[in-house]
């Protein structure tokens, strides 16, 4: 698997919120032939059999330790609430980010980034239930 560690905040210098994530990209896993389809006489990928693409990228909030696999181009919000993972506040901002970046090697992304319009808040969330504060 290729991975990268990114950090992201609001601002360097005032930035109230720090985000810490892992991305990574299968990739001599993609090498892994499912034992259930070789039981039934054909050779098929693991993680294809798994409907993942190439394109699909695990992300993970290294704070709270949950994450998913990610096809990047979509919806951030939509993509979080289908997970519903606890989150840090800057997983959705980092996420829309992440979407909108070329993605073809994942070692051109820079070690931080800064999201100035990214909200701050005092706490992470699971997604899917209602905030409360």
């Amino acid at each position: 698997m290729q991975t990268k560690l990114i950090e992201a905040t609001q601002g360097i210098e005032h930035g109230f919120n720090h985000g810490k994530f892992l991305l990574g990209r299968f990739d001599a896993e993609w090498e892994h032939l499912s034992e259930m389809d070789a039981a039934h006489g054909y050779e098929r990928s693991l993680l294809g059999r798994c409907g993942w693409s190439r394109d699909h990228l695990l992300v993970l909030d290294v704070q709270t330790g949950e994450g998913a696999i990610f096809y990047p181009g979509g919806m951030a919000k939509a993509d979080l609430d289908k997970h519903k993972v606890w989150v840090c506040p800057m997983f959705e901002p980092f996420l829309a980010w992440l979407y909108a970046q070329d993605l073809s090697d994942l070692s051109k992304l820079p070690d931080l980034v800064e999201l100035p319009e990214a909200p701050a808040a005092m706490h992470g969330y699971r997604r899917g239930q209602q905030c409360t504060w």
